[in-house]
Order: C-alpha cells, then structure tokens, then sequence
C-alpha cells in the first residue's frame, strides 16, 4: 500500500529541515545555499537594537547582509536541538544554547530557543527563529 501524501511530504520536510539546520552548525555554506529557497525569509524577533533581528527576505540578502552581521555580532558556543517533529510543510525543533556577543564578549546564560522552518520545493523558504531575545539584549549591551 502506498504512503499518504502527507506523510511522504511531512517526511521530505523533515529531512530537508534537518540538511539545513546539519549544513550551518558544521558550516557547510555549499550545502546550506543549495537547501535555500530563492525567496527564503529569515526571520529573527527581538530587540532591533540587535543589527542581526529581522526579517531578512532573499537568499542573496541573507547571504550578503544577515550572515556577515550575525558572524561579526555572535559566536553560538553551545547549542543543542531537543526536539523536533513535521507536518506537511512544516517542521518544529526545540532546544538550548549559549553564545557570546562580540560587541562586549559577554556571554549569554543558557537560554531556550524555537524554531519553525517551512520547505517549498525541496527548500527552505521560511526559517523562523524565537529565542530569549532579552538574555541576548543584555549580554550586546551590556545591561
């Protein structure tokens, strides 16, 4: 008997969530430009004195501006994906991380982060991340 389509989707969104998220913590850009949707958006929420906070839309305007200015502003020291589950288009992952501002080489305490990653096409057109904006405020500005 064949698969239900939903399921066969929900699993390629799975798996091509999980190429993106295994490409940029090995820095992988080849691989991680290649699972890239052409009108992708990144979307970071949070204090807008943060240069990197979005939404960043376009592969090449993440590329170009986001990556350089989070690289230059943030170095992850720790993170770790707890859980995650798809449906259809969708994927979820839960975790924790660490990180370091450059602007004041404060570290973060450890702080819970979420994501929702949507995939058109075989790619990801939606890469929408929440994490504790204000612990990450406080080690940039040193408050």
């Amino acid at each position: 008997m064949a698969e239900r389509s939903d399921k066969t989707e929900t699993g390629k969104t799975m798996e091509t969530a999980m190429a993106f998220m295994e490409a940029m913590t090995s820095g992988d850009m080849e691989t991680m430009v290649g699972l890239m949707h052409e009108d992708m958006v990144w979307q970071n929420e949070g204090d807008t004195r943060l240069p990197w906070i979005g939404p960043w839309k376009g592969r090449q305007t993440i590329l170009e501006d986001f990556l350089p200015v989070f690289g230059e502003h943030f170095q992850t020291l720790m993170w770790e994906s707890e859980d995650g589950f798809a449906n259809e288009d969708t994927a979820a992952f839960f975790g924790k991380m660490i990180g370091r501002t450059t602007k004041t080489n404060l570290e973060t305490k450890e702080f819970t982060w979420a994501l929702r990653v949507k995939v058109k096409d075989g790619q990801v057109i939606l890469w929408n991340w929440f994490e504790d904006s204000f612990e990450i405020s406080r080690a940039y500005h040193n408050e």
